[in-house]
């Protein structure tokens, strides 16, 4: 072999080791159903401050003009509603989650994206919470904690069929840490 044809090889690209291809297995955001005890008490609130309007002789108790009372008092309502549905926009339009065979992808933002990835592998816990309304509907919070720099301890809210996407999650991370024969803590 001539010191060319050694030198030619040395700057060969190696050739690829077979892997398994990562599949997607879920993706999502997050669920109206979320926010459904967020629109039962702003519909609590609003009816409360309309009947509050209607009931109390207001005019008698501040020295206001009974105009500029119910121009507060919906004032008020409308901005309850507006930051409300606003919350409810960015959560929904502005995060996406993405979990494939080998990553776990989060995207966050409406003007301005981020997408992070963490590896399955680096995952080193799974859990999930819910309130009473929350089991009630299905829904709830995922907490990954990862060794990512990044998001060491990922909130995902909202999440739909909580239970079953916090244990699909702990599957793939223990499937691919046994695959790498890694020791999966207990946690």
């Amino acid at each position: 072999m001539s010191s060319a044809d050694a030198n030619q090889s040395e700057f060969q690209p190696r050739a690829a080791t077979p892997s398994e291809p990562e599949s997607k297995l879920w993706e999502g955001g997050f669920s109206p159903k979320a926010m459904y005890g967020t629109w039962l008490i702003s519909g609590l609130v609003s009816l409360a401050i309309l009947i509050a309007l209607i009931l109390v002789p207001w005019a008698n108790v501040m020295e206001l003009s009974l105009q500029s009372i119910w121009t507060f008092g919906i004032g008020v309502i409308l901005l309850w509603w507006v930051l409300a549905i606003g919350t409810y926009l960015y959560r929904r339009l502005g995060m996406f989650y993405e979990l494939t065979s080998q990553r776990f992808i989060h995207t966050s933002g409406i003007l301005v994206r981020t997408t992070d990835r963490i590896d399955v592998i680096d995952i080193d816990d799974v859990a999930y919470t819910q309130g009473l309304v929350q089991r009630m509907l299905g829904v709830g919070t995922i907490k990954l904690v990862s060794k990512d720099r990044s998001h060491p301890n990922l909130i995902l809210r909202g999440i739909d069929q909580v239970d079953k996407i916090a244990g699909m999650i702990d599957d793939v991370r223990r499937k691919e840490r046994k695959k790498r024969s890694l020791h999966i803590d207990a946690g």
